[in-house]
């Protein structure tokens, strides 16, 4: 629903509005599976029975019962009954509520682009978060990691549920929050502009859709000494510490050092744990069908490793024949399966970024009337700026997006002449600094249904490297292969 008037109505009217009338399927859903945990006798039937309806759900399911993280060299589960019985119950009912979260928030086409991307990075640090929590408590039963886990995923739930209500009254609170100088100030304008705070909203939620102790206390006690309450903490604010622009090497490292001491290990080792968790995270996000979140999960293991060497230099990727051919043969695969455009888009892009050796690639889609094109996923150095910033307007003889798009051809800019600039300026955004095009670009069209609905894009721009044949020719050789994928996925 949409709401024309930005009026404050305070807690007890967002809960409400949240739970009845924005997100009833998700919390129907919990409240569902709140009940089954209570009847042992009917509980992993009924679990079958209560998601079997929706497809797109058990399915994502089944993938994360079937991964690396839970299927400990157990054989294939096939349905969610099976997969309650060799995982019990509570791990199967948190990963089903994690699936509804994912496909209630991420779904949302609804939301301006700005609210959009507010929505997705907070959804990525949450998870980021929960991960971390989880692996923070290894040495626990697998119970208490999945509590935790799921605690720390729904630490934010107000403030996730409140953007993905859309309208004008969120995309003015946006709008305002943007101009804050500091979190202290976005407070403040939040407090007045819904009658409460996030926080407050997240606990208002959680009694109401009676999301368990340990999520409660970690909200009204986050100062509580117990390991799982410390854990959500602390991996919330080593989170909200990675994802800083400029990272305060000093405040991470006493996070970790606080981190170690409740694992008991040294800070050495939870630097490690914490490293090997990121990759975790994006295999898990991956499963979950979730490959929005990972442009916005930042490169933990290189921040970890860089906490001692602040003025550490980046090195620029080299072309890798070996992942290219690993790449293009997933792809195949991927053909043979007939998979989704994600998982699609996800194999494409590491075979770019990581195979040709360019330092920025991403996937650009077409607004609905095909009047603009804007970068979706964004994987690289500068991805996140690029995503931000970059605005192309469908116009202009000259535009190369625009011919590329018209004629399904993939083109290789050489190169922009900045003395030149009238040919860019005329229908790039204002705000994207079109000297990132200085050492030339490579554009390929996706291809669905016949019908070009955006772009793959490649750069070397932060390694100030010129492109060469060879990039083309791998890129072209990559993005055909999807476009062949996508062709044989709707057949």
């Amino acid at each position: 629903m949409k709401t024309s008037q930005p009026i404050t109505k305070g807690v007890d009217y967002w809960t409400k509005r949240i739970s009845d009338q924005e997100m009833p399927a998700l919390c129907s859903t919990i409240r569902d599976l709140e009940k089954l945990a209570k009847d042992d006798v009917s509980s992993l039937a009924s679990l079958g029975r209560s998601v079997m309806h929706d497809n797109a759900l058990t399915t994502r399911i089944l993938r994360v019962a079937n991964s690396a993280i839970y299927n400990k060299g157990t054989s294939h589960v096939t349905t969610v009954s099976r997969a309650a019985v060799v995982l019990g119950f509570d791990t199967i009912r948190n990963i089903c509520i994690t699936a509804k979260l994912l496909t209630s928030l991420l779904e949302n086409h609804n939301l301006s682009e700005s609210v959009y991307r507010r929505l997705i990075k907070l959804m990525a640090h949450s998870f980021q978060a929960a991960m971390i929590s989880r692996v923070m408590l290894k040495d626990y039963d697998e119970a208490l990691r999945e509590e935790v886990f799921i605690a720390s995923l729904l630490y934010r739930i107000g403030e996730s549920a409140f953007w993905s209500i859309g309208g004008q009254f969120v995309d003015h609170l946006d709008q305002a929050l943007l101009v804050c100088d500091s979190t202290k100030q976005q407070k403040v304008v939040v407090r007045e502009k819904l009658g409460t705070s996030f926080s407050q909203l997240t606990q208002s939620i959680a009694r109401a859709w009676g999301l368990g102790d340990v999520l409660t206390t970690s909200l009204s006690h986050p100062d509580e000494r117990m390991p799982e309450i410390r854990s959500i903490f602390l991996a919330n604010e080593i989170t909200d510490a990675l994802n800083q622009p400029h990272i305060n090497a000093e405040k991470l490292n006493e996070l970790l050092t606080a981190a170690a001491e409740i694992q008991n290990i040294s800070l050495a080792q939870c630097k490690a744990r914490i490293s090997r968790c990121a990759e975790a995270t994006i295999r898990l996000a991956e499963d979950y069908g979730a490959i929005e979140l990972v442009q916005h999960l930042p490169d933990t293991a290189e921040i970890i490793s860089t906490l001692d060497k602040p003025e550490q230099t980046i090195e620029s990727r080299e072309i890798n024949l070996v992942l290219q051919l690993k790449k293009l043969r997933e792809l195949t695969e991927l053909a043979i399966q007939k998979a989704d455009f994600n998982q699609v888009v996800q194999t494409t892009l590491e075979g770019i970024l990581d195979g040709v050796g360019v330092d920025r690639c991403s996937v650009m889609l077409l607004s609905p009337n095909r009047k603009q094109l804007s970068p979706r996923i964004a994987f690289g150095e500068g991805a996140d700026k690029f995503k931000l910033e970059l605005l192309i307007e469908m116009q202009g003889e000259t535009n190369p997006f625009l011919y590329s798009i018209n004629h399904k051809q993939a083109d290789w800019i050489h190169e922009f002449d900045e003395r030149e600039p009238d040919s860019l300026t005329s229908y790039v955004s204002a705000n994207f600094d079109a000297n990132q095009f200085k050492y030339g670009y490579m554009i390929a069209p996706i291809v669905v249904n016949d019908k070009a609905i955006g772009l793959f894009y490649a750069d070397k721009h932060h390694s100030s490297r010129q492109i060469t044949q060879q990039d083309f020719d791998s890129f072209c050789h990559l993005t055909q292969l999807a476009n062949l994928c996508f062709g044989l996925a709707v057949h």
